[in-house]
């Protein structure tokens, strides 16, 4: 290795980068990756790629900001001794469009602090704007912010308050019945067994009411390309919602069906994605909606979907097979529980059209079709589940 060069340097300054997009890469993964490429060498821009990829990334999720970094950090293709001798750029304005295109978590990993003078003069501007309107504040701000646009400090506290948040869904009354002093019906069984503690001589009535029970709570979470940003934060959500409360199942589909309920069980939220991550196979790639409704209602239907049961379904409907057969299973899923609930991010859109093959076959057989693409959606689907909101939408 070229001692004369920048290497080390630029390596340093590239994990700097992913650490600032939230990459979790420290002093040992630098000395990791110097140590790999002096075995790997730098000649081919593919090896010296994944050799860090290799070294950095710790879980699948953290591909799509690396790769976007990479290819921002290390813009040179043809001369890539060269780029590595440069040292970071110090104005990520003047970058070329490509670079202005990447997401936002790497374009403010790359965007340098502004100057003390110009950050106080913006917080005085948003204050008199604060001042004047008095109808935002920042939590109502990232409630409405979009979860596909959110930077990482926006994500890392769009986290922080779905971790607090709680899904309330009504009780409902089951054919079992309890003993209850001041119930309607009177208890046969446990009259009789009363008064032959008292030999025959006393009968004390006994009353008995109808039980009251939360039902299940099935999901099933799209992973595929076009809803990962939204599913991994679904993901959080779903581990709040499993912790808070029992008989919740959680499943997760792109091009086949995995159960993830034990997984997001784990009370440390890291642990729990990163399990899900080892167990899911098909993550950010298709999507086969229909195939696996279908191995859903044939497997596991009958084991979760029992006592009224309510199921979410999260997905944008984009399905890879155009909706063949989707009609018949989203039907059989229908049937088999008490309701259905559709949350589909494209909502979001004002001019939003049931065009694709597969939501005009899912839109008949679901209860509720409501938008999930930030906090605010997530609220409103807690009203809904509490009852507070009796609309059903009309498909």
């Amino acid at each position: 290795m070229n001692n004369t060069g920048h290497l080390a340097e630029n390596v340093m300054h590239f994990a700097r980068v992913l650490r600032s997009a939230g990459l979790p890469i420290g002093p040992d993964r630098v000395i990791d990756a110097l140590r790999a490429l002096e075995v790997v060498g730098i000649e081919r821009r593919e090896d010296f790629y994944w050799t860090l990829a290799s070294v950095f990334l710790a879980k699948r999720e953290h591909f799509e900001v690396f790769d976007q970094a990479f290819h921002i950090f290390w813009r040179d293709p043809q001369l890539l001794e060269r780029a590595m001798a440069m040292l970071m750029p110090d104005d990520f304005a003047t970058a070329p469009e490509d670079e202005k295109k990447a997401n936002s978590r790497v374009s403010e990993a790359f965007n340098p602090e502004q100057p003390q003078a110009q950050k106080k003069e913006e917080q005085e501007e948003e204050k008199v704007e604060l001042d004047a309107t008095l109808t935002f504040s920042s939590r109502e701000v990232l409630q409405h912010a979009d979860f596909e646009t959110m930077t990482a400090e926006e994500l890392s506290q769009a986290k922080a308050l779905i971790k607090r948040m709680r899904l309330p869904i009504r009780d409902i009354r089951t054919r079992r019945f309890h003993g209850d002093p001041h119930g309607r019906r009177i208890d046969m069984r446990a009259t009789m067994r009363a008064s032959l503690r008292e030999g025959g001589a006393l009968i004390d009535i006994k009353y008995r009411s109808p039980r009251w029970q939360h039902p299940p709570l099935v999901v099933m979470c799209d992973i595929s390309g076009s809803m990962n940003r939204y599913s991994r934060v679904f993901l959080h959500f779903l581990h709040a919602i499993t912790n808070d409360r029992d008989r919740v199942h959680t499943f997760v589909f792109g091009t086949r069906l995995t159960n993830v309920t034990r997984c997001l069980r784990h009370r440390d939220v890291d642990i729990a994605m990163t399990g899900v991550a080892d167990l899911v196979a098909d993550w950010s790639g298709g999507t086969r909606i229909g195939a696996s409704i279908r191995d859903f209602n044939l497997h596991w239907s009958r084991r979760v979907l029992g006592q009224n049961a309510v199921v979410l379904l999260i997905t944008d409907g984009l399905d890879a097979d155009v909706g063949q057969g989707l009609a018949e299973e989203m039907d059989r899923l229908h049937r088999s529980c008490r309701q259905l609930i559709w949350l589909n991010p494209l909502l979001r859109y004002e001019g939003f059209e049931a065009r694709p093959a597969g939501i005009r076959a899912m839109l008949p057989h679901v209860d509720k079709f409501l938008p999930a693409h930030n906090m605010q959606s997530l609220l409103d689907l807690a009203s809904v589940l509490e009852g507070r909101e009796s609309h059903r939408h009309a498909a």
